[in-house]
Protein backbone atom coordinates (compact mmCIF):
# COMPACT_ATOMS: atom_id res chain seq x y z
CA UNK A 1 0.00 0.00 0.00
CA UNK A 2 1.33 3.38 -1.01
CA UNK A 3 1.21 6.26 1.41
CA UNK A 4 0.06 9.41 -0.36
CA UNK A 5 -0.02 12.92 1.10
CA UNK A 6 -2.38 15.40 -0.50
CA UNK A 7 -1.74 19.10 -0.94
CA UNK A 8 -4.06 20.03 1.95
CA UNK A 9 -2.16 17.81 4.36
CA UNK A 10 1.15 19.24 3.11
CA UNK A 11 0.00 22.79 3.85
CA UNK A 12 -1.11 21.83 7.37
CA UNK A 13 2.23 20.10 8.04
CA UNK A 14 4.12 23.18 6.73
CA UNK A 15 2.10 25.55 8.95
CA UNK A 16 2.51 23.31 12.00
CA UNK A 17 6.28 23.07 11.41
CA UNK A 18 6.56 26.85 11.05
CA UNK A 19 4.57 27.49 14.25
CA UNK A 20 6.66 24.92 16.12
CA UNK A 21 9.87 26.64 14.92
CA UNK A 22 8.63 30.09 15.99
CA UNK A 23 7.54 28.83 19.43
CA UNK A 24 10.89 27.07 19.92
CA UNK A 25 12.73 30.27 18.98
CA UNK A 26 10.63 32.47 21.31
CA UNK A 27 11.03 30.14 24.30
CA UNK A 28 14.77 29.79 23.68
CA UNK A 29 15.34 33.56 23.57
CA UNK A 30 13.17 34.20 26.63
CA UNK A 31 14.79 31.54 28.79
CA UNK A 32 18.45 31.87 27.77
CA UNK A 33 20.40 34.40 29.87
CA UNK A 34 22.81 35.29 27.05
CA UNK A 35 19.95 37.04 25.23
CA UNK A 36 19.43 40.12 27.38
CA UNK A 37 16.04 41.64 26.65
CA UNK A 38 15.88 44.32 29.32
CA UNK A 39 14.29 47.67 28.77
CA UNK A 40 16.69 50.49 27.96
CA UNK A 41 15.28 52.58 30.81
CA UNK A 42 13.51 51.09 33.83
CA UNK A 43 10.91 53.79 34.30
CA UNK A 44 10.31 54.75 30.69
CA UNK A 45 7.07 56.71 31.24
CA UNK A 46 8.51 58.78 34.10
CA UNK A 47 11.54 59.61 31.97
CA UNK A 48 9.33 60.48 29.01
CA UNK A 49 7.18 62.76 31.18
CA UNK A 50 10.32 64.72 32.18
CA UNK A 51 11.49 65.17 28.58
CA UNK A 52 10.22 68.79 28.50
CA UNK A 53 12.45 69.69 31.44
CA UNK A 54 15.40 67.88 29.85
CA UNK A 55 14.84 69.76 26.60
CA UNK A 56 15.02 73.11 28.43
CA UNK A 57 18.21 71.99 30.19
CA UNK A 58 19.77 70.91 26.89
CA UNK A 59 18.82 74.22 25.30
CA UNK A 60 20.40 76.10 28.24
CA UNK A 61 23.63 74.15 27.70
CA UNK A 62 23.49 74.76 23.95
CA UNK A 63 23.13 78.52 24.58
CA UNK A 64 26.36 78.67 26.59
CA UNK A 65 29.24 80.47 24.90
CA UNK A 66 31.66 77.85 26.19
CA UNK A 67 30.34 74.27 26.18
CA UNK A 68 31.50 71.44 28.44
CA UNK A 69 34.24 69.30 26.95
CA UNK A 70 34.89 65.58 27.31
CA UNK A 71 38.54 64.75 26.67
CA UNK A 72 39.93 61.23 26.61
CA UNK A 73 43.47 60.68 27.91
CA UNK A 74 45.46 57.45 28.00
CA UNK A 75 44.27 56.54 31.50
CA UNK A 76 41.22 58.76 32.15
CA UNK A 77 38.28 60.71 30.82
CA UNK A 78 38.31 64.39 31.78
CA UNK A 79 35.16 66.51 31.81
CA UNK A 80 35.94 70.23 31.63
CA UNK A 81 33.17 72.63 32.61
CA UNK A 82 32.87 76.16 31.20
CA UNK A 83 35.50 78.44 32.74
CA UNK A 84 32.92 81.20 33.30
CA UNK A 85 31.31 79.06 36.02
CA UNK A 86 32.80 78.84 39.51
CA UNK A 87 33.57 75.15 40.15
CA UNK A 88 32.48 75.35 43.81
CA UNK A 89 28.95 76.46 42.77
CA UNK A 90 28.37 73.57 40.35
CA UNK A 91 25.99 70.90 41.64
CA UNK A 92 24.73 67.83 39.81
CA UNK A 93 25.81 64.47 38.47
CA UNK A 94 27.55 62.83 35.55
CA UNK A 95 25.87 59.65 34.32
CA UNK A 96 27.77 57.04 32.35
CA UNK A 97 25.37 54.98 30.27
CA UNK A 98 26.47 51.82 28.47
CA UNK A 99 23.89 51.00 25.73
CA UNK A 100 24.97 47.36 25.45
CA UNK A 101 24.93 46.49 29.17
CA UNK A 102 22.79 48.19 31.79
CA UNK A 103 24.81 46.62 34.62
CA UNK A 104 27.83 48.80 33.75
CA UNK A 105 25.95 52.13 34.12
CA UNK A 106 27.03 54.40 36.98
CA UNK A 107 26.83 58.00 38.21
CA UNK A 108 29.39 60.38 39.66
CA UNK A 109 28.31 63.39 41.73
CA UNK A 110 29.73 66.75 40.71
CA UNK A 111 31.77 68.18 43.57
CA UNK A 112 34.60 70.29 42.23
CA UNK A 113 37.42 72.53 43.42
CA UNK A 114 38.74 73.05 39.87
CA UNK A 115 36.77 73.25 36.59
CA UNK A 116 37.39 69.63 35.61
CA UNK A 117 36.23 66.20 36.71
CA UNK A 118 38.54 63.21 36.22
CA UNK A 119 37.12 59.71 35.70
CA UNK A 120 39.72 56.89 35.63
CA UNK A 121 39.39 54.48 32.71
CA UNK A 122 39.57 51.58 35.15
CA UNK A 123 35.84 52.28 35.75
CA UNK A 124 35.08 52.10 32.03
CA UNK A 125 34.98 48.94 29.93
CA UNK A 126 36.04 49.33 26.29
CA UNK A 127 33.35 50.33 23.81
CA UNK A 128 30.69 53.00 23.46
CA UNK A 129 29.65 55.16 26.42
CA UNK A 130 27.02 57.90 26.48
CA UNK A 131 27.93 60.55 29.04
CA UNK A 132 25.13 62.74 30.40
CA UNK A 133 26.27 65.80 32.35
CA UNK A 134 23.37 67.19 34.36
CA UNK A 135 24.26 70.21 36.49
CA UNK A 136 22.90 73.35 38.08
CA UNK A 137 24.65 76.69 38.35
CA UNK A 138 23.10 79.77 39.97
CA UNK A 139 19.53 78.37 39.88
CA UNK A 140 19.78 77.51 36.16
CA UNK A 141 19.86 73.87 35.06
CA UNK A 142 21.91 72.42 32.22
CA UNK A 143 22.24 69.06 30.51
CA UNK A 144 24.90 67.97 28.02
CA UNK A 145 25.33 64.66 26.24
CA UNK A 146 28.54 63.35 24.75
CA UNK A 147 29.36 59.94 23.27
CA UNK A 148 32.85 58.50 23.69
CA UNK A 149 34.47 55.28 22.54
CA UNK A 150 36.90 53.73 25.01
CA UNK A 151 39.69 51.53 23.63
Amino acid sequence: MKFKIGWGTSIIIAFASFIAFILFFVFTVQSDSKYDNELVVDEYYKKDALYGEDYIKMQNAQDLQQKPQVIQNADSVVIIFPSLMKPQDLKGKVSFYRPSNKKLDFQVPISLSKPSLLIPKTNLVGGRWDIFIDWEYQTKSYKWKETVYIN
